[in-house]
């Protein structure tokens, strides 16, 4: 290995370090609680240290987020890929997408600020934020694309896409808190229930 390809290696194992000891910060004092000379020390270097790599905290649980949501469409795409026709794969990125977070609470934590700060509108920067939200979509993306094959425009695709988000992040939300016992109802199954509502809207009376 060349001088060069053993300094990147050890950057990026340095990075991964970081971001290891971020994530665990982040859970347990949230965004605005977490400081970094907690997360240096959890990672075992100096709070300088952290500035070779990342330029505030809010880069850094950026960068944190943005692997949850490499994850988040690495599934989904595996999902879709294995998936035959437009119906199969809009089925299949709708619960791929439910079933990830399902899987994985504190990355619906992550996604929605949620650790320790509660339901209130955050931000990691307008660069930050951009990236992120054009993350999560080309997550979403095949749920608007399928339905557009499907005969949408792309304005309702649009719509529809949102609309599962949503739907999900609710019934997430409600499993995740148990509050979906008081109702006795099993949020997979709703989800099924609400991708399959979308999918007979969309096909029609003749079944397309």
């Amino acid at each position: 290995m060349s001088t060069q390809n053993r300094r990147k290696a050890v950057s990026a194992h340095k990075r991964a370090l970081i971001l290891d000891a971020a994530r665990a910060i982040f859970e347990e004092e949230g965004l605005e609680g977490a400081s970094l000379r907690a997360i240096a020390a959890r990672a075992g270097y100096t709070p300088a240290a952290l500035y070779f790599h990342f330029p505030s905290k809010e880069a850094i649980y950026a960068a944190v987020l943005h692997e949850s949501l490499a994850a988040l469409r690495a599934a989904v795409d595996r999902a879709v890929d294995d998936a035959a026709g437009p119906a199969a794969r809009l089925r299949a990125a709708g619960m791929a997408f439910f079933d990830f977070y399902a899987a994985r609470p504190r990355d619906l934590d992550l996604g929605f600020y949620l650790f320790r700060g509660g339901m209130k509108s955050a931000g990691l920067g307008r660069d930050n934020d951009a990236a992120l939200n054009a993350a999560l979509e080309a997550a979403l993306q095949p749920i608007a694309a399928s339905a557009e094959e499907l005969g949408a425009d792309r304005a309702e695709a649009g719509r529809i896409m949102v609309d599962c988000f949503a739907h999900a992040a609710g019934l997430l939300l409600l499993a995740h808190t148990g509050r979906i016992r008081m109702f006795a109802a099993s949020a997979p199954a709703l989800m099924e229930a609400h991708l399959e509502e979308k999918l007979a809207r969309l096909q029609g009376p003749a079944g397309a």
